[in-house]
């Protein structure tokens, strides 16, 4: 046999071994306990995946199933708000496959269920709420000897990404955002006033600037610096992240391998006051993606079925966006990079 043939027949092979032992996607749901919410739990299975509803999605996963090994590497993903854990699976299935173990925390009053407290309420739980999404893997009999917890990815995206900013070593104060919004409200309105209302053009606009502006001189009279890194994670990805609120100085130099990803279309959060101040000031982040037509929910997949019109305006694709194609090619970039940065701890 020549050495192409033996190449060849080799990688048929290891592909149909990958094929075999990856078959498919395991979950687990955690409930809530006195120290966190629920976690999802996805992993990679060899019991055969079946179709399960979950807020309003099909999920094709084996749910409980006995866990395969894999590549020993945790990743957390911090869902943005008010949203769920199921409008990442795409993502998650490419990290599964890859061989990860995949967390997802439940964020408590910002998320589909309960979107009470958005904002900065939420940002300041939501990093502490990933450490304990962490022990809450490290402590389950499936997982806590089969991963290295000494280096975990995280990845977060729109209010996930600014809990990845503050995972890497960003600090913000509740009052740069009153600031930003003081200075920036018009040109950035949904950072500062969410999905209660939005803007037309209308006579009514100076009026719903006003009332934003005033709730924000409430809300967000706080100066204080807010923190939280875990030493167990050691690389990240903050896609779309809010993040006019963070202190420049402490995203110079993040504390872990950090990478971004931006679209030029985001009508929530808006570029150059967020992803791109960050990546204007950073002296080792990496711009892993930046999507010419896409907006801010491009990294969502699948996207929600049933969408207000406001946000259908804010989340769906813009036009000429190729969801079909732009989505599968970002979590492969999103997967490698973890795989590249987390390889080196590789036991």
């Amino acid at each position: 046999m020549c050495l192409a043939s033996f190449r060849i027949l080799t990688l048929a092979f290891l592909s149909t071994w990958a094929s075999s032992v990856l078959a498919s996607v395991g979950m687990v749901e955690l409930p809530s306990n006195p120290s966190s919410g629920p976690v999802t739990i996805f992993y990679p299975a060899t019991a055969e995946a079946k179709l399960h509803h979950r807020g309003g999605f099909q999920l094709e996963v084996a749910l409980d199933a006995p866990p395969a090994s894999g590549n020993q590497r945790l990743i957390v993903i911090s869902h943005g708000s008010p949203a769920s854990p199921w409008v990442y699976f795409e993502l998650t299935r490419t990290l599964v496959l890859a061989g990860f173990t995949v967390a997802l925390p439940e964020h408590f009053a910002d998320n589909y269920k309960d979107d009470s407290e958005p904002g900065p309420p939420s940002w300041k739980r939501r990093p502490i709420e990933v450490s304990r999404a962490i022990d809450r893997v490290r402590d389950e009999p499936l997982f806590g000897h089969a991963l290295d917890f000494t280096h975990v990815g995280m990845y977060g995206m729109s209010a996930g990404g600014h809990t990845a900013l503050s995972l890497a070593g960003g600090r913000w104060s509740p009052s740069r955002l009153r600031a930003h919004c003081r200075q920036n409200i018009a040109d950035d309105f949904h950072t500062c006033a969410g999905l209660t209302t939005s803007l037309t053009g209308g006579p009514l606009d100076r009026i719903k600037l006003a009332i934003v502006l005033s709730v924000h001189n409430y809300r967000f009279n706080d100066y204080a610096w807010y923190e939280h890194v875990d030493p167990r994670i050691t690389a990240i990805v903050a896609g779309v992240p809010v993040a006019a609120d963070f202190d420049p100085e402490s995203l110079k130099q993040p504390r872990v391998a950090l990478a971004l990803i931006t679209a030029r279309l985001d009508r929530w959060l808006v570029p150059r006051f967020h992803g791109d101040a960050v990546l204007a000031i950073c002296n080792t982040c990496e711009h892993l993606a930046d999507l010419p037509s896409g907006g801010h929910g491009a990294l969502l997949a699948p996207l929600p079925a049933e969408m207000s019109q406001l946000v259908a305006t804010l989340i769906g694709d813009p036009p000429g966006f190729d969801r079909r194609s732009e989505v599968p090619r970002l979590n492969e970039a999103i997967t490698s990079f973890f795989t590249r940065k987390l390889a080196a701890g590789r036991n």
